[in-house]
């Protein structure tokens, strides 16, 4: 097992990393106050292993709250099923929910803590490789919008992350495909030398070889503790985490929430950052192509998927939170292994970049 902090002051927490975690009960006892607890999970997740955590809290008062599964159903409607769930069992501000399963599980879960009686404690129990990597860690937490993504929400840390990787063993080969996205994200804005490891690796990574998995799961996390730990509600540098994420989002409402896997979009949104990085004169076209040999190495989409516009995609990415005062700011590539996020990207550009993409 690795440990790792997300260093908050007061609100600091530890991430577990490793094999077996979901027999340890003290890796979750401790984080528990109160006699109440509420499992969080979906219908492909609880057959799995709802029981085994439950196993792990016979000194509490369990409640099961059972999801429908899916990014189409992370909406405020499906979240009333979380509130309803700890209303009924009468669950009072010591309650403690624990988030088994994947980002869409996490994003609800916590957003119901944040919530529930004006905020109580969560766990995260992350269940897909891109929920360990990613969304997990930070404190993100929220639902969906018709019109735009992850546009209800509230920042909300975790007590702690337990992050096994024997669940990955269950994990579809999409679904790790899509994790891998994030994993390549974090070599991009911050380390090269990362990126490069996950070059040589890759064929390792979608083998499921579990030491390299977490290797990638732990430098992720070390990466992303450290820029949440920087800027916690994303006034300035957490912007970077988003790479991709714009362009991204963009795809996933135009095509419907699930249609894209969230990895799959970020994926064509990276490529896409790339190109109009390469267009800024950043990086050269070499490191546009090695990107690409990359994710479609990792079975990831490098394109805007066919019947986007360009003028869908300005619409919609002015819906996005890195929207200040109308300037829409973006991250970006200064070279592999450093982002930064800039609102002064020329519209001609941009326009060259989407044109290229939906043509």
């Amino acid at each position: 097992m690795q440990t790792l902090t997300v260093d908050l002051g007061e609100r600091s927490y530890p991430i577990y990393t490793g094999s077996g975690l979901l027999e340890r009960s003290e890796l979750l006892l401790p984080y528990i106050k109160g006699r109440q607890v509420a499992i969080v999970t979906n219908e492909t997740i609880a057959p799995l292993y709802l029981e085994k955590i439950k196993s792990l809290l016979t000194s509490k008062e369990v409640t099961e709250v059972i999801l429908p599964d899916g990014e189409n159903f992370k909406n405020l409607d499906i979240l009333n099923r979380v509130f309803d769930g700890l209303l009924e069992a009468r669950h009072n501000r010591t309650t403690t929910l624990i988030a088994l399963g994947g980002g869409v599980v996490g994003d609800m879960t916590g957003f119901a803590a944040a919530c529930y009686q004006r905020g109580v404690d969560f766990i995260q129990v992350p269940t897909t490789l891109l929920s360990q990597v990613d969304s997990s860690v930070g404190g993100k937490t929220g639902v969906n919008h018709a019109l735009g993504k992850n546009m209800i929400g509230a920042f909300h840390q975790p007590n702690c992350v337990v992050a096994d990787t024997l669940t990955l063993n269950t994990l579809p080969d999409r679904e790790l495909s899509a994790g891998l996205a994030e994993v390549i994200k974090y070599g991009l804005i911050r380390d090269a030398a990362f990126y490069a490891w996950i070059e040589t690796n890759l064929e390792g990574l979608l083998a499921r070889d579990p030491a390299l998995l977490a290797e990638a799961i732990h430098r992720s996390c070390e990466c992303k503790a450290a820029v949440v730990a920087e800027d916690e509600k994303e006034s300035g540098v957490r912007a970077i985490l988003n790479l991709g994420h714009t362009f991204g989002h963009a795809i996933e409402t135009a095509m419907g929430y699930g249609e894209w896997l969230h990895g799959e979009a970020v994926a064509a949104g990276m490529v896409m950052a790339a190109d109009l990085s390469a267009r800024c004169g950043w990086i050269d076209a070499a490191e546009v192509e090695r990107l690409k040999q990359l994710l479609i190495r990792a079975n990831l989409p490098v394109k805007a998927p066919e019947g986007m516009s360009a003028d869908q995609f300005k619409s919609l990415m002015q819906v996005d939170k890195k929207v200040i005062d109308g300037r829409l700011r973006l991250v970006l590539m200064q070279k592999v292994g450093w982002a930064v996020v800039t609102d002064e990207v020329p519209s001609g550009l941009l326009q060259e970049t989407l044109e290229y993409f939906t043509v």
